[in-house]
């Protein structure tokens, strides 16, 4: 490979290590809305908590970054200490905090954008697609020693993502309305540019290379303006995975975070993923578009077999391909909700919730009530199969 540019220097680390960044929202608590507030927040966090906080595009939202650690459990025991602490810094301050792919009842004309450079170049160049409703996400990184090792886990993690997603859904709804999506963020910050599924590279050169096209023609400056569902990460040495909804609880969080992990070691020591799926990008793009519409409910593509796949079938599948990968890396706990969130996702338990006296601001309640909680956010009635009557 030629000389690198600074941006590509893959940075070296150990290998499936874990950092962790979740988006979310702060809520005016006379009315659950969003609030727009969060260039007077930042300023009035502590030194503690600040170092772990970043702004996002929308002022209504900040995201949460725990350090590098070896384990899910871990990396989550940090990302709830940073919940809990944002909780208590935000009370004096009149606000709350809540964590879900989108909030159930904002519309477009009440986002306010952020101010600074980046944001400032993102407005510029999004124009009014910048001023939709602020979507929130978890990102999973996994710590990869080489860039061609790197790729090559992109490229195959590509084949797990519409899974991930289904498992992952936790958005409904829309300016007051249900989608009828079990993600309603996958479409929405879909209208962004270089989002998605990325192609397959040959090696880590083939990405460089496209990168630096793009870059020497201005399109972006750096590649943190590729906001692709998995991508690698250079400047951290890690895979990022990034097609997650947030998670109401830091119970979900660390199963999902778990799962990242076992699929990345899976894949690197014995590329289990069909060569078929690496392949197809238009059968990824399918599968990918089930899985936010359906969820767990969804019937995926299967290229091999020519036929569809239930996702819990899928997941049965993955979870005992990944079981011995989850007790060498010591994360066989966090794993265990992963069957009780696939039976009831966050989608489900969000309309089930908004059926309550409430409606909408009563889910916005309880989802701000369990952010700093651990477990599973339970609902009163029997949860319905998310494809029934909704409300």
């Amino acid at each position: 490979m030629t000389e690198l540019p600074d941006w590509a220097e893959w940075r070296p680390g150990s290998e499936y290590t874990l950092g962790l960044e979740e988006e979310v929202m702060l809520l005016n608590p006379h009315d659950w809305s969003l609030a727009q507030q969060m260039d007077r927040v930042l300023p009035l966090l502590s030194s503690q908590l600040s170092a772990h906080v970043t702004a996002e595009t929308h002022r209504s939202a900040l995201e949460l970054n725990t350090g590098v650690h070896p384990t899910a459990g871990e990396a989550t025991s940090e990302m709830l200490e940073l919940r809990r602490t944002l909780e208590d810094e935000l009370s004096p301050l009149g606000l709350r905090c809540a964590s879900a792919a989108t909030h159930p009842f904002t519309v477009w004309h009440e986002t306010v954008l952020s101010t600074g450079p980046r944001y400032d170049l993102v407005s510029g160049s999004m124009r009014e697609l910048a001023r939709r409703e602020p979507t929130f996400a978890l990102h999973v990184h996994v710590g990869v020693p080489d860039p061609e090792q790197g790729i090559q886990l992109v490229n195959r993690m590509r084949a797990h993502l519409p899974l991930l997603l289904a498992l992952s859904v936790n958005s409904p709804f829309w300016q007051g309305r249900d989608t009828g999506l079990a993600s309603a963020r996958t479409p929405l910050f879909q209208a962004f540019p270089r989002v998605g599924i990325p192609r397959a590279f040959g090696d880590y050169e083939d990405w460089v290379e496209t990168v630096a096209l793009l870059i020497r023609c201005e399109a972006f400056p750096d590649p943190t303006f590729l906001w692709w569902d998995v991508r690698p990460q250079p400047r951290f040495g890690t895979v990022e995975v990034r097609i997650l909804d947030a998670q109401m609880t830091v119970t979900e969080t660390a199963a999902l975070t778990a799962l990242v992990q076992c699929i990345a070691r899976l894949e690197t020591q014995e590329g289990v993923a069909s060569e078929q799926l690496v392949r197809k990008r238009e059968v990824l793009e399918e599968n990918r578009f089930i899985a936010a519409r359906d969820g767990m409910s969804g019937e995926f593509i299967d290229p091999d077999e020519e036929c569809r796949k239930g996702a819990g079938e899928l997941l049965e599948e993955l979870l005992d391909a990944c079981r011995p990968h989850a007790q060498d890396l010591g994360c066989e706990a966090e794993l265990e909700p992963i069957p009780s969130m696939a039976r009831a996702t966050g989608a489900s338990r969000q309309l089930e919730m908004a059926r309550g006296p409430a409606r909408l601001p009563g889910l916005v309640s309880r989802l701000a009530d369990a952010f700093g909680h651990e477990g599973l956010v339970e609902v009163e009635q029997t949860l319905r199969d998310p494809r029934a009557e909704r409300p």
